[in-house]
C-alpha cells in the first residue's frame, strides 16, 4: 500500500508499506519500501533517529529509487508502529536494548539482500540511527558494502560521562522504563535554546518551518526517551567510537559522514569532523566527512534549497560505492 506522505516541498514520496517483518528478537518491525524505478544499482537500508520514525524518509527514498536503489526503512523498536516485547514508545528494551536493536537491523538486511541477490548493500543512519548503523557495521562487518552516518555525535566527552552518571541515579530512583527528565533538559531543551528567535522548541531540527510543524504535530515524534533508551544511546556512542570496535571494520569499507555547522546536537559539526579523522587514523581507507554550511540537524529534511546539494552528493556517493561493490569479507583492520 502506497504511503500518502509528502516531502517538505509538498512532493509525493515513493514509500510503500510492507507487512510487518518478524524479527528473531520478537519484534514486529514496521517496514517501508521504495522500489528502484530504473535498472537496480543497489540497496539502501535506512536507520532513523531518536523520537521519530522511518516514514519521514519518503522523499529521499523516492530520489534514491529514481537513481536505481531499492530503499528499505523500518521503525526501530520503541519507535513508530513497530511493536516488541518490553519496548513501549521510547524504549528499546529493559537491558542491552542497543544490541537487540542491531539484531533487528540484521533481520531487515537479510530480508532485503535476499529479495535482491547480488546487489550491494548500503547502510544509512541519521543521528541515533547513525549510532546504530556504525554499531551494525562493527558487529556484522561482512553484511554491508558501504556505510553512511549523518548528523551523529560520537564525541560527547565528559558531559556524556556525567549524563551516564545521572542516568544511573535516575535508574536507581525511578527505574528504567520512565522518561528521563534530566536528559531531556540536557539535550533537546538545550539544543532548542541554541536557535535564536526560534518559533518552536524543535527549530534546531531544520530551517524548513513546514517540516518542523509536521514533526511537532506527529504523535510519533518528539516524545521523551526513557532512562533505558538514553543509557543505550550513550553506550553505543562510546562503544562504537572505541579503537577496538573501529578495528573490526573492513579496511576498504566506504564511509560517508555528514553534518551541519548549525547543528547543536553534533557540536555544530565538530563531532562529525572528529569522527571522520578518527576513522582515518585507525586505517580506514575510504572515509569522507562533510560539514555543510547553514544546515541544522536533519539534513535530509532541510529546506529544498539547502538539502539539494547534500542529497545530490549522497546519490553520487551511492553510485560510486555501488559501482566498486566492496567484497563481503575484505581484510580487517589490524592496526594497534
Amino acid at each position: 500500500m502506497a504511503v500518502d506522505a509528502r516531502s517538505a516541498g509538498g512532493q509525493p514520496t515513493m514509500f510503500s508499506e510492507m507487512p510487518p517483518l518478524q524479527s528473531p528478537t520478537g519484534a514486529r518491525l514496521a517496514l517501508r519500501h521504495a522500489a528502484a524505478s530504473v535498472a537496480p544499482r543497489g540497496i539502501v537500508l535506512v536507520s532513523h533517529g531518536l523520537a521519530e520514525h522511518a516514514g519521514r524518509y519518503g522523499a529521499v527514498a523516492g530520489r534514491l529509487a529514481a537513481e536505481g536503489f531499492h530503499v528499505y526503512a523500518h521503525d526501530h523498536r520503541g519507535h513508530g508502529r513497530t511493536t516488541a516485547p518490553e519496548a513501549p514508545l521510547g524504549r528499546f528494551a529493559d537491558r542491552d536494548g542497543h544490541r537487540i536493536a542491531v539484531a533487528d537491523m540484521l533481520a531487515v538486511r537479510e530480508m532485503a539482500a535476499g529479495s535482491h541477490p547480488g546487489l550491494p548493500v548500503i547502510q544509512f543512519g541519521h543521528s541515533m540511527g547513525g549510532l546504530l548503523a556504525l554499531s551494525f557495521a562493527e558487529v556484522h562487518p561482512g553484511k554491508i558494502d558501504a556505510l553512511a552516518v549523518w548528523n551523529s555525535n560520537f564525541k560527547p566527552g565528559l558531559a556524556g560521562r556525567a549524563a551516564q552518571a545521572i542516568l544511573r541515579a535516575e535508574r536507581m530512583l525511578k527505574g528504567s522504563d520512565v522518561p528521563s527528565a534530566l536528559l531531556q533538559q540536557l539535550t533537546f531543551a538545550t539544543w532548542a535554546k541554541a536557535v535564536p528567535d526560534r518559533r518552536t522548541d524543535f527549530d534546531w531540527l531544520s530551517h524548513d518551518e513546514a517540516e518542523v510543524a509536521r514533526y511537532v504535530a506527529d504523535p510519533l515524534c518528539g516524545f521523551d526517551a526513557s532512562v533505558s533508551l538514553w543509557r543505550d544511546i550513550f553506550a553505543m556512542t562510546y562503544e562504537a567510537a572505541s579503537r577496538q570496535r573501529i578495528d573490526r571494520l573492513p579496511r576498504a569499507l566506504p564511509i560517508h559522514l555528514v553534518g551541519g555547522d548549525e547543528d547543536p546536537a553534533t557540536d555544530f559539526g565538530h563531532a562529525v569532523t572528529w569522527m571522520a579523522e578518527r576513522l582515518k587514523k585507525r586505517g580506514l581507507a575510504d572515509v569522507t566527512g562533510v560539514v555543510y554550511r547553514g544546515l541544522r540537524h536533519e539534513t535530509l529534511l532541510e529546506r529544498q534549497d539547502l538539502r539539494e546539494g547534500p542529497v545530490e552528493d549522497f546519490c553520487r556517493w551511492c553510485h560510486r560505492v555501488a559501482h566498486q561493490k566492496v567484497g563481503r569479507a575484505p581484510e580487517p583492520v589490524t592496526k594497534t
